[in-house]
């Protein structure tokens, strides 16, 4: 969800490698004539025998250089401290607060979206390390969800989750203090299809609230947040906007009378990646600054994951180290 960037393989490397091993079809005999067990087997012995050739001073040269192993700009004690207070605050609003593991299985992000799968940094063992939580409360949501159907096969009843969690990104990230790895609060809710777009428009509405009530809670906490703003983009071309403006802009604005809303139209990023809807919401920092901080919108991964075309996800995500380490007020 969100801060993806592009993160190809260069192909002319791979035919170079195929090149010098002799073995023409090198990238097919490992992907395809290999089963996973097998090729799992390759790896870790490829990877003891290299690590077996390390030393500790070049295991901290590694350390020193590598772009993944990096430790974060943001204070521990003031991370552990807002999340507390947000994971708190999102129980109230009847989210589940989990703590996931830092690796999921293979595929996880690649499987059900558009999201390559060279953006994600693999394991040896046929999974990757966590680089979209809001995948992985997708997979817990559909297993609750299926759960609640084997009960009811037409059960509407809603499962919100959320985790805060440090993600870990394979592309490279540009500008000063970005880092392939950092901390996100993401947000899902995972039920059954209502008429009139019901569960969509209840889902963003509740979305949108939350973030920005973590927002109000960190400008309660201390951080300087000014000029929040909330834009949202129908992907029906329009069909849907005045449903969204009724169901989930007027309500919101009348609640949050300082934060500017309105649709944007000619949003680009996240079209093939949410359906029907998405929204951004951005701040600007004491130093004037403007930031993304939230992406969000509905998807279709539930139903890919049960094979029920009635199911309904949706997710956002806001970036809390981005919003720590940025709005401190002077």
């Amino acid at each position: 969800m969100g801060f993806w960037h592009d993160g190809r393989v260069n192909e002319g490397h791979l035919e170079r490698l195929a090149r010098e091993s002799g073995i023409a079809d090198l990238v097919d005999v490992l992907a395809q004539r290999l089963a996973p067990a097998d090729l799992t087997s390759l790896l870790l012995e490829v990877y003891r025998r290299r690590a077996a050739g390390l030393t500790p001073a070049k295991v901290l040269e590694a350390f020193e250089s590598s772009r993944f192993a990096g430790v974060a700009v943001v204070d521990a004690a003031a991370m552990s401290a807002f999340d507390a207070g947000w994971l708190s605050l999102l129980a109230q609003l009847g989210f589940d607060g989990l703590e996931l593991s830092p690796v999921s299985p293979l595929g996880t992000v690649a499987a059900v979206s558009t999201v390559d799968q060279n953006k994600v940094l693999t394991t040896s063992r046929n999974s990757e390390v966590l680089a979209d939580s809001t995948n992985v409360l997708a997979l817990e949501a559909a297993s609750r969800r299926r759960a609640l159907l084997r009960r009811d096969p037409r059960s509407r009843e809603l499962v919100r989750l959320c985790a805060s969690h440090r993600l870990v990104r394979g592309q490279l990230f540009h500008g000063p203090g970005m880092l392939p790895h950092f901390r996100l609060m993401a947000l899902t809710t995972a039920g059954r299809a209502e008429d009139s777009f019901g569960f969509e428009v209840r889902a963003l509405r509740e979305h949108v609230l939350a973030h920005l009530r973590l927002l109000e809670a960190a400008t309660g906490q201390g951080l300087a947040i000014d000029a929040v703003a909330v834009s949202l983009t129908d992907l029906t071309g329009g069909a849907r906007q005045p449903l969204l403006q009724r169901e989930v802009v007027a309500p919101l604005a009348d609640e949050f009378p300082a934060v500017t809303f309105e649709f944007d139209d000619s949003r680009q990023a996240g079209r093939g990646y949410y359906r029907d809807a998405c929204f951004f919401i951005h701040a600007t920092t004491p130093q004037r600054q403007r930031f993304l901080l939230t992406d969000g919108g509905l998807t279709d991964w539930t139903a890919q994951l049960l094979n029920n075309r009635k199911e309904r996800l949706a997710i956002s995500g806001l970036g809390t180290e981005r919003l720590i380490s940025q709005f401190r007020a002077p």
